[in-house]
C-alpha cells in the first residue's frame, strides 16, 4: 500500500499540473469558439490531430525506452544521453523536411493555403519532442514539482501570447498602432487570426525548452550506438503502438475532411463542433495522462525491486482498481454537472454536447487499456502492444468509414464518438485476456464491474429523476452532489479512500 500512495501523491502533483494547465487551456476554448466560426475553429482541431500524431511519430517510444533502460542498465546518465541525442537528430531532421516539401505537404492534408499554419507546427512539435525527453529525466528523478513548475509555465504562457495576441493586438492596432505594427502587421494583423494561435504555441514551447536547459547542459554527452540499437529493438513496436493509438484518438478530426472531400466547410464545421465539444470531456483524458505520467515510472521501478513478486502484482491490480473507481467518479461529476459546464463552449456548438457521454466512456476504456499494457511491457513483449494498437486503429477507421457517412451531414461526427467507444473497448477486452495469458495479475474484476454497474446506475437516477424542476434548478445539483457522495461512500466502505474511508468507519463504530 506504501507505493501506492507514493503513487497517488505523484499522480496528484502531475494531476495538478496536467489538470490545472489543460482546464486553463480549456478556458481558451470559449475564446477561439467565439472569436471564430465553426469552420474556421475546424481548421484549429484539424491540424491539432495532426500535431498529436508527429508528436507521438518523433518520440518514437524513446520515452518510455528511456524508463525500461535506465532501470535496467548501470549506466542511467548513458542512457538518458544517448536518447537525447536521438531525439536532437529526428527533430532537426524533420523540421529540414517539412521546410523543404511544405507545399506537397500542406496539398496532402487539405490545406495548401496555410502552409505558414504547417510550418509554424511542424516546428512547434519538432521542439516539444525534443523536450519530451528531459521532461522524462525529472520524472525518473522524481522531480514532480519541477516538472509541473514548467508545465504550468507552458500554459500560462501561451494563455497570456493568446490574448495578447488575439484581444490586446487588435485593440491596440486601433488605438495605438504604432506599438504593435512591427511585428503585428507583417503577418497580416487581426486577419492573421487563427495563425496567432500557432505563433502563441511555438513562443511558448521555446520559453520551455529553455527552462529544461539544467536538464540538457553541463553533463558529459555520450551515444552508445550498442544501446541505441537495443533501445530501438525496445522502442520501434512502441513508436507503432503511439501511432496507431494518436491515430485512433484523433480519428474524427483527421477522416471527416476526407469523408466529405466535396463540402469542406460543413465537413470543418463539423470538426470543429466534434472538437469544441470533446474538450469537455477532455476532464477523463487528464486524469489519465496525470495517471501516465506517474505510472510509467511506478511500474519499472517496482519490476526493479527486490521484494516478493505478490506484493509487486498486488500493487499493480491497486493501481487498476483504483484508476477505475475515480476514473468513474470524474465521468458522473461531468455528466452530473454538464448543464454548467457547457458554457465553457458557444451555444453555436451545444448541438454537439451528445458526444460528451460516448467520449467520456471511450476515454475510461482506454485508460484501462494503458493501465493493461504493463504485462507487455514489463516482459519485453512490446510487439503486443504493437499489434492491439494496429488493430485499434484498423478498427476505428473502419467505424468512422461506415458510421460518418452513414449519419451524413451535419451529425456525422456522432459516428466518430461512436467508433472511438467500440474501438477502446475491444481492445481493452483483448489485451486483458492476453495479459491472463502472459503476465497473469488478480484483478478484482467483479468489484470493478459492480462498481461500473453503480456509477451507471446512479447516473441514469440522476438523469431521469430530477426534483422540483429542471436541469437549472439548484435541487437538481443538490440531488445530484447527493448521488457523488452516494458513490464515494460506497467505494469508500469497501476500499482504503483517505479520508473517506476513516470516516465511514468511525461512523459506523458510532
Amino acid at each position: 500500500m506504501a507505493g501506492i500512495k507514493a503513487l497517488a501523491k505523484e499522480t496528484a502533483i502531475y494531476g495538478l499540473s496536467s489538470i490545472v494547465g489543460r482546464f486553463l487551456n480549456w478556458c481558451l476554448v470559449p475564446l477561439y469558439v467565439y472569436l471564430f466560426p465553426t469552420e474556421e475553429y475546424g481548421i484549429v482541431s484539424y491540424l491539432y490531430s495532426f500535431t498529436a500524431v508527429l508528436l507521438v511519430i518523433l518520440n518514437y517510444g524513446m520515452e518510455t525506452g528511456f524508463f525500461r533502460f535506465a532501470n535496467k542498465e548501470t549506466d542511467p546518465e548513458k542512457v538518458y544521453t544517448t536518447t537525447l541525442a536521438s531525439t536532437a537528430a529526428t527533430s532537426a531532421v524533420f523540421i529540414l523536411a517539412v521546410a523543404l516539401w511544405i507545399r506537397p505537404i500542406s496539398a496532402a492534408i487539405l490545406l495548401p493555403r496555410h502552409q505558414l499554419y504547417v510550418m509554424l507546427l511542424a516546428v512547434t512539435v519538432a521542439l516539444d519532442a525534443f523536450s519530451n525527453i528531459p521532461f522524462a529525466y525529472l520524472r525518473y528523478k522524481k522531480k514532480a514539482l519541477r516538472f509541473a513548475g514548467i508545465k504550468l509555465l507552458n500554459v500560462f504562457v501561451n494563455i497570456g501570447l493568446n490574448l495578447f495576441f488575439l484581444l490586446i493586438c487588435p485593440y491596440l492596432e486601433k488605438h495605438a498602432p504604432a506599438s504593435v505594427s512591427w511585428f503585428y502587421n507583417p503577418l497580416g494583423g487581426r486577419a492573421f487570426g487563427i495563425g496567432w494561435i500557432f505563433v502563441a504555441n511555438i513562443i511558448s514551447s521555446i520559453v520551455v525548452l529553455i527552462c529544461l536547459v539544467p536538464q540538457v547542459s553541463g553533463r558529459k554527452w555520450r551515444f552508445d550506438l550498442a544501446l541505441w540499437r537495443k533501445m530501438l529493438g525496445y522502442s520501434w513496436p512502441l513508436l507503432i503502438l503511439g501511432v496507431a493509438g494518436i491515430l485512433s484518438q484523433n480519428m474524427g478530426q483527421m477522416a471527416i475532411p476526407y469523408i466529405f472531400k466535396g463540402a469542406e466547410e460543413a465537413a470543418r464545421s463539423m470538426v470543429g463542433i466534434y472538437g469544441a465539444n470533446i474538450k469537455i470531456a477532455i476532464v477523463m483524458v487528464m486524469f489519465t495522462q496525470a495517471f501516465r505520467y506517474a505510472y510509467e515510472p511506478f511500474i519499472f521501478a517496482k519490476a526493479k525491486e527486490t521484494g516478493s513478486a505478490e506484493s509487486q502484482k498486488q500493487a499493480y491490480c491497486d493501481a487498476m482498481k483504483f484508476f477505475v473507481v475515480f476514473g468513474l467518479f470524474i465521468f458522473l461529476a461531468v455528466m452530473f454537472f454538464l448543464p454548467i459546464l457547457k458554457h465553457f463552449i458557444s451555444p453555436a456548438y451545444w448541438e454537439g454536447l451528445r458526444v460528451v457521454p460516448i467520449m467520456m466512456a471511450a476515454e475510461l476504456c482506454f485508460g484501462i487499456f494503458f493501465n493493461l499494457s504493463l504485462w507487455y511491457k514489463l516482459t519485453d513483449r512490446t510487439h503486443w502492444g504493437m499489434w492491439l494498437s494496429l488493430l485499434c486503429f484498423v478498427l476505428m477507421l473502419g467505424f468512422n468509414l461506415w458510421w460518418v457517412p452513414l449519419i451524413g451531414i451535419p451529425d456525422g461526427y456522432l459516428g466518430s464518438a461512436w467508433a472511438a467507444l467500440a474501438s477502446y473497448a475491444t481492445v481493452m477486452v483483448l489485451s486483458y485476456f492476453l495479459g491472463r495469458h502472459y503476465y497473469p495479475l488478480p484483478y478484482q474484476v467483479t468489484r470493478m464491474a459492480l462498481y461500473l454497474i453503480g456509477a451507471f446506475t446512479l447516473w441514469l437516477v440522476g438523469e431521469v429523476w430530477q426534483p422540483d424542476g429542471g436541469p437549472g434548478n439548484i435541487m437538481v445539483y443538490a440531488w445530484r452532489c447527493l448521488l457523488l457522495i452516494i458513490y464515494l461512500g460506497a467505494v469508500g466502505y469497501f476500499e482504503e479512500l483517505p479520508v473517506i474511508s476513516a470516516f465511514l468507519k468511525k461512523s459506523l463504530r458510532r
